[in-house]
């Protein structure tokens, strides 16, 4: 990371003002209702912006919770319906105020999809969409392919990937499937829902629009034989300035298998989703796909990626790409029903990887996701041992909720870097297991992992940006910093606590020996434990599809 002076948000990291813990986007009139408290209480009351009680409840001692390092009081106040904008009274403390109501959730929604816009990359984002947040355009150069400098490639668009200017196939990918998977399992929610973009108004679900910006820069990294590019960077990450003044030159850099694979995946299931709105861009990304497989089949052994010794921009390697062709395969089989296809898939079985995982970097469980929504003719037993897989995760994880006084379906090494990445993909894994089985059996469990995310957490944290009345500001996020503007873009997803943070930055904010659900700073710097990326974001895309049902 280059050294910077953040002249924003560099002072001392602000003090949690409450001790009481609320999602503080809201509840639903019939969700469930909890707030923890980490202090002794019998009694708590709920009252209106007059302070008039509404309503009172006893507390409930839960114990002692390891990860955060409290001994947690429970407020279960899911009895209480009534419509408005409420605070949560216990003792002498207070919490941060919250909505109950049926639409409680629409501006999160709104805004966790529009940061993918923000993000866009090869374009300026313009006053009418963005707002203050506008900016012109950016990294439209051709870039140099590294491992032959004389050639040059468009490679401009897609998404900005984190908080660096970098964009990157095998996150995108993840994203893409995220979002993608959203729309295909609830589709009601997002046929008719905008989220002021350029192309809203379109006869395109926003969602889909938005994707396509992604889907059609990886067809630009696709090589001729059908092995796809890796990353497009700058061979440093950028200073801390807007994206039109980041002018270094672009590089595309080698080959992957696993963003062969990962591209190939996304682009057969977009081949699906797409087709209905747009047949020649759906058979465009059919033959990205094929393409992308049939490199697969002609090498068949991990071609992995490390940086150059004079690149310090993402690496995003992985240790072998077992996953990865697992998920092409399985894709490509639902695309094509192909019987061949689906041999290739069953042959890469053969290697142990999880199929629960959701990415990044370990893709089984879209794999199997993508056999059990499969159209065609599947094997009955392995798409049962898929079904149940899910549903075995969806319990394990539960009873780690049960154990956790905030409710969060984590374990200690779950607390890393990009930890919320984690907290919503097992949000994701308790929507799924109800999706297969048509029934709400987790429902509330994926509404708690969403509690944690908006504040019902130890740090007390909203950790989306502009939600919540203490929610972080100071993302590890370039024009976040460089726009000078002091409210950060909204709805971007922080990464969240991490028990070994890495950044010098870090390491002088967090003591030694702080629980793991406590290491996290809201500052610029922190990129162990603030950075934002697209493939934080859609997860809670996902989950929140999921709860919009």
């Amino acid at each position: 990371m280059n050294q910077t002076d953040y002249s924003k948000g560099s002072g001392a990291v602000k003090t949690n003002p409450f001790q009481i813990f609320v999602n503080q986007a809201g509840y639903r009139p019939n969700s469930k209702k909890t707030a923890v408290m980490n202090f002794p209480c019998e009694s708590f009351r709920i009252v209106d912006h007059n302070g008039t009680c509404r309503y009172e409840g006893k507390a409930v001692r839960f114990g002692d919770d390891k990860n955060s390092g409290d001994t947690v009081y429970e407020a279960d106040f899911s009895a209480f319906s009534q419509k408005g904008t409420y605070r949560v009274v216990a003792v002498d403390e207070t919490s941060a105020e919250f909505q109950i109501a049926e639409n409680v959730y629409d501006e999160v929604f709104h805004d966790i999809v529009k940061a993918f816009y923000y993000l866009r990359c090869g374009c300026g984002l313009d006053e009418a969409y963005a707002g203050v947040y506008r900016h012109g355009k950016c990294h439209t150069s051709t870039a140099l392919l590294y491992e032959d400098k004389k050639t040059e490639l468009e490679v401009s668009g897609g998404w900005h990937d984190a908080g660096d200017y970098g964009r990157y196939v095998t996150a995108g990918s993840c994203a893409v499937a995220h979002l993608l998977y959203a729309y295909k399992m609830f589709p009601s929610v997002f046929e008719k829902r905008q989220f002021a973009i350029p192309e809203s108004d379109s006869d395109v679900p926003d969602l889909l629009a938005e994707c396509r910006l992604e889907l059609e820069w990886f067809m630009k990294m696709q090589r001729e034989d059908g092995g796809i590019y890796h990353k497009a960077t700058t061979m440093r990450h950028a200073p801390f300035v807007m994206p039109e003044d980041d002018d270094a030159p672009l590089y595309v850099f080698a080959v992957s298998s696993m963003a062969t694979a990962d591209c190939g995946a996304v682009c057969a299931l977009a081949s699906r989703i797409y087709e209905p709105y747009d047949r020649e861009f759906s058979k465009k990304l059919r033959q990205t796909a094929k393409k992308a497989c049939q490199w697969l089949d002609r090498n068949p052994d991990f071609i992995g990626f490390q940086n150059p010794s004079d690149c310090n921009t993402g690496e995003y390697g992985e240790s072998n790409d077992f996953s990865n062709r697992f998920w092409a395969y399985a894709e490509l089989y639902t695309l094509t029903g192909d019987n061949k296809d689906h041999d290739k898939m069953l042959k890469a079985l053969g290697n142990e990887f999880s199929f629960t995982a959701l990415g990044y970097a370990e893709m089984g469980g879209l794999g199997a996701l993508s056999y059990l929504l499969c159209p065609h003719e599947t094997d009955s037993a392995l798409a049962k041992q898929f079904a149940d897989h899910f549903h075995m995760e969806a319990a394990r994880l539960k009873d780690v909720a049960d154990h956790c006084g905030y409710g969060c379906a984590m374990e200690e090494h779950d607390f890393t870097w990009g930890s919320n990445m984690t907290l919503l993909e097992h949000g994701m894994i308790f929507a799924i297991s109800d999706y297969l089985e048509k029934r709400n059996t987790y429902r509330d469990y994926a509404v708690m992992q969403l509690d944690y995310l908006l504040g019902v957490n130890p740090t007390g944290y909203s950790y989306v940006t502009g939600t919540g009345e203490f929610c972080c500001n100071y993302p590890h996020l370039r024009p976040a910093h460089a726009d000078g503007i002091e409210a950060c873009i909204p709805g971007m997803v922080s990464g969240g606590p991490n028990r070994v943070p890495c950044d010098p930055d870090a390491e002088r904010l967090i003591p030694k020996g702080t629980p793991p659900m406590k290491c996290y700073a809201d500052h610029v710097g922190c990129y162990s434990l603030n950075e934002i990326t697209i493939y934080w974001n859609s997860p809670a895309v996902f989950l929140l599809g999921y709860l919009y049902c």
